[in-house]
């Protein structure tokens, strides 16, 4: 089968693997209907040391099941399913929790001898706990919200859930990428009062405005912090969500965070220290966030999309063959495209 393979920075290929076949008695087969490049794959394509080998990658995905293991219930040939962008047997003290991301018995996409998402076909491990079924057909006009709740969607939700939102609170949303996008629009579901954008491109923030922020910031640095605290009189907000992941970021997030506020960072940051010194620790701010625990959050979106009331999707701005899968890379690398759905 054909799958996308990284051998180094700025080297992603589609090649020839070996099938997708069921190893375990839990593993499916499935057959990918939609993928997509993450905001995280673009931190190897931009430094993966180059190997004379190449490695898998992708981790969100949907699809149609082929086959299941002897163990799989609840799954059978022709249900599409979504897969969270860990894989976890949802059913170990961790699971539980609603922490799948830390599960005993889990693990991640293309690591370790698994496929990656980028690809035709995927062997799902722990596939029982790991997939969830979704009610419409391959061929729903549905497809890319849905794919959204495999990683992006909820990942902005995480970030806003840890954060506290919720009526009456204030929102400063730090990325207008994807994934600072979904949060904008989980803030909005969650029923923040106000929510203000911090982004520069025009075609990012003005979906921004669609899925519910009420300020747009452009400014960076100094001057973007004095803009977000001339917009909420000199306190800042209640809570920030910094979906970035580099230093600068975290920062304006310190700075525009109220007194005895909180700061919630998803994604995958790029930065090994936090700065929060004596001044952030005196006004009582919090910081929270992580890895967002995709499979614990699927069933309560999941109505809210199948209904239309929220259209994740829209973040999707241009679509692939799995042919053209480099060049979405070098389309989102480049900041021509926000996020690029593959369609094998």
């Amino acid at each position: 089968m054909r799958a996308t393979v990284i051998y180094g920075a700025g080297d992603v290929r589609v090649e020839q693997v070996p099938d997708a076949v069921l190893q375990e008695p839990t593993d499916a087969l499935v057959r990918v209907v939609r993928s997509c490049i993450c905001g995280s794959d673009l931190w190897p394509y931009g430094s993966r040391p180059a190997t004379g080998h190449g490695d898998r990658i992708g981790h969100e995905f949907l699809g149609v099941v082929e086959d299941a293991g002897a163990e799989v219930s609840g799954l059978r040939r022709g249900d599409l399913v979504v897969a969270p962008f860990v894989w976890a047997d949802n059913t170990c003290d961790f699971c539980r929790e609603g922490l799948q991301t830390s599960c005993r018995h889990g693990g991640m996409w293309a690591r370790d001898g698994v496929d990656g998402g980028q690809g035709e076909a995927v062997r799902v491990p722990q596939a029982q706990g790991t997939l969830v079924k979704l009610p419409v057909g391959e061929d729903s006009a549905l497809l890319p919200s849905l794919l959204t709740l495999s990683d992006v969607f909820p990942t902005g939700h995480h970030c806003a859930v840890t954060a506290g939102v919720g009526p009456r609170t204030t929102v400063t949303v730090i990325g207008d990428g994807a994934v600072g996008l979904s949060a904008v629009l989980a803030a909005k579901r969650l029923g923040a009062e106000r929510i203000i954008l911090m982004g520069r491109h025009k075609d990012r923030t003005d979906l921004g405005r669609e899925f519910g922020a009420t300020d747009v910031v452009a400014e960076r640095g100094a001057e973007g912090v004095e803009r977000v605290r001339e917009l909420t009189g000199g306190d800042g907000t209640h809570t920030v969500l910094e979906c970035v992941g580099l230093r600068p970021a975290i920062e304006t997030a310190f700075a525009v965070v109220r007194n005895g506020g909180t700061v919630s960072r998803v994604g995958a940051p790029q930065y090994p220290d936090v700065p929060a010194d004596f001044g952030v620790f005196f006004r009582n701010i919090t910081l929270t966030g992580g890895v967002a625990p995709a499979r614990a959050y699927i069933e309560e979106l999941l109505p809210d999309v199948l209904e239309g009331r929220l259209q994740p999707g829209k973040v999707f701005d241009r679509t692939v063959g799995l042919g053209q899968v480099p060049d979405g890379y070098r389309a989102m690398a480049d900041r021509s495209a926000l996020k690029v759905l593959i369609q094998p």
